[in-house]
């Protein structure tokens, strides 16, 4: 018996895996093309925050937020002014009356910023994950960049870890804080 798939709108077949839209992204994304440009970010309120590479300290920050930040082959100016638009502008911290209601700005906070490829993990087939969808080292490095200096026009204090490296990330989490952004609005 042959199973039968179906799209939101009802459409049989469509969401067949090896067919359709899927099938067909997939495809033209190993040749190239952009999807909207999918940058993920995982963005944690921290008390405090470090990196050290080989028992070195790389960068660290007081009180702000820790950005570890996928990039995917493809993001460009779009993506990165997504990521630090929505970075900068999060009211994550505490105002007076104690609700989450002021910027890493307004209260003068650090990001301490860090590349991690492994945000495009994926693991829906099999258990080994497969990096794929992560652009490779050369581009994301000019990325990575470029969000850094994206930062720094904005007036916010970066610390970043060093890329490609083996590191070791210590965090003391705030609240707990965390927020998951991705430049193609999937979440």
């Amino acid at each position: 018996m042959k199973r039968r798939w179906f799209d939101r709108a009802g459409r049989a077949d469509a969401g067949a895996p090896g067919s359709g839209i899927g099938a067909a992204r997939l495809r033209a994304s190993r040749e190239g093309a952009d999807f909207g440009n999918p940058m993920r970010a995982v963005v944690q309120r921290v008390a405090s925050a470090r990196v050290t590479v080989d028992d070195r300290p790389v960068g660290g920050i007081g009180p702000g937020l820790l950005v570890l930040v996928g990039i995917a082959g493809g993001d460009g100016a779009d993506a990165v002014s997504y990521l630090v638009d929505k970075v900068v502008g999060l009211r994550v911290f505490p105002d007076a009356d104690g609700r989450m209601n002021r910027s890493v700005i307004e209260v003068g906070g650090g990001v301490l910023l860090v590349s991690q490829f492994t945000l495009y993990g994926d693991c829906r087939r099999g258990r080994r994950p497969s990096f794929a969808g992560a652009a490779p080292p050369d581009e994301a490095r000019a990325v990575y960049d470029e969000i850094v200096r994206r930062f720094r026009d904005r007036g916010v204090a970066v610390e970043t870890g060093e890329f490609q490296a083996h590191m070791r990330v210590h965090s003391v989490n705030d609240g707990p804080v965390t927020i998951l952004l991705d430049a193609g609005k999937a979440f």
